[in-house]
C-alpha cells in the first residue's frame, strides 16, 4: 500500500488530497472518492477516514480523500465555501482519479457528505456505486441541528434569548453567521437546507451503513423508509447496522472497527467473480 499527500490545482486555489493505492496499482478493483462530513464532524472523523482508506487500499482499491474548498488544508476559509463549489470539487476528484485508474467508481460519503456524493453522482450521469456512512437524509434538519450549536454557546454565555430568531434573520438577509468557530455563509446555509437524499443514479449499488451504540441496533426509521422507497423503484440499495461509537461527535477521537470491515465487505460483493 502506498499513501501520497499533495495539492491538486483547482479553482479557486488548490485542494489538499491523500491518495492511497495498492502495492500493485495495475490491479485496482475500483476508484473510490471520499466526500467528508461538515465542519467539526470532518475533523472528528479524520482518523476513521484514514483507517478506512488504508484498509481499502490494502484490499485493492485506489482511494482519493480530498478536502473541499474552505475545509481542512485546502484553499479558502469555511466562509468562502458554497454548495456548488463543493459539488464541483467532488466531480473534479472523480475525473482526476478515473483518469489515472480505469476502474469502476465509488463515491464514499459520510454524514452530509452523502448529500453531496448523491447529488454529484446524479449530475455526472456516469456509472457509480455509493457507500454511505451514517447519511444525513434532510439538509434542513441537519442545518437546524448545526445552528443549535450557536444556541448552546449563547446559553453558556447567558444570552440565549432570541438567538435562533436572530440567526435565521441574518441568514435571510444574506449575512454570514459564526457557529462553533465556523463562519457559515447565507448561500451555503440556503443550499444545505434545500438538500435531500433523493433517489440515487440507478447505474450502481447503494450501501447504507449506520452505527448504533447497541449490539442489536436497527436501522433508523428514516433510513428504513428511504431504502424501502428506493428498492421499490428497482434501485439496488441495502442497509446495515454496526455496533460502535458515533465517532463524528464524541468528545474524544474514537474508532469503530466494525464499520471498517462492514464497508469492505459491502464493496467486495460488487466485484465480478
Amino acid at each position: 500500500m502506498t499513501i501520497a499527500a499533495f495539492f491538486l490545482p483547482a479553482h479557486p486555489g488548490q485542494r489538499y488530497a491523500l491518495l492511497s493505492t495498492p502495492n500493485a496499482p495495475t490491479r485496482v478493483h475500483a476508484a473510490v472518492v471520499f466526500v467528508h462530513a461538515f465542519a467539526e464532524e470532518m475533523n472528528k472523523s479524520r482518523r476513521m477516514a484514514a483507517l478506512q482508506a488504508r484498509a481499502m487500499a490494502a484490499a485493492g482499491y485506489a482511494v482519493l480523500q480530498i478536502d473541499l474548498l474552505g475545509c481542512g488544508d485546502s484553499s479558502g476559509d469555511f466562509g468562502d465555501a458554497t454548495w456548488e463549489a463543493w459539488l464541483t470539487d467532488v466531480e473534479f476528484a472523480c475525473d482526476w482519479l478515473q483518469q489515472r485508474f480505469a476502474a469502476p467508481l465509488w463515491l464514499w460519503g459520510q454524514r452530509s457528505g452523502c448529500l453531496l456524493a448523491n447529488e454529484a453522482a446524479n449530475r455526472m450521469g456516469r456509472p457509480v456505486n455509493l457507500l454511505f456512512w451514517q447519511p444525513v437524509v434532510s439538509g434542513k434538519l441537519f442545518l437546524q441541528q448545526f445552528l443549535r450549536l450557536k444556541l448552546a454557546g449563547e446559553m453558556l454565555a447567558g444570552e440565549s434569548k432570541g438567538v435562533m430568531e436572530r440567526v435565521r434573520a441574518q441568514l435571510r438577509q444574506g449575512e454570514s453567521v459564526e457557529v462553533a468557530g465556523y463562519l457559515l455563509s447565507a448561500a451555503l446555509a440556503d443550499r444545505l437546507e434545500k438538500a435531500e437524499l433523493l433517489l440515487p443514479h440507478r447505474s450502481g449499488r447503494v450501501e447504507w451503513i449506520e452505527i448504533s451504540s447497541k449490539p442489536d441496533g436497527r436501522l433508523s426509521p428514516a433510513a428504513a423508509a428511504r431504502l424501502t422507497q428506493w428498492q421499490a423503484t428497482g434501485q439496488d440499495a441495502r442497509g446495515s447496522v454496526v455496533s460502535g461509537p458515533a465517532f463524528w461527535q464524541t468528545s474524544e477521537i474514537s474508532d469503530c472497527p466494525a464499520l471498517l470491515e462492514a464497508s469492505l465487505t459491502a464493496m467486495r460483493e460488487t466485484l465480478a467473480p
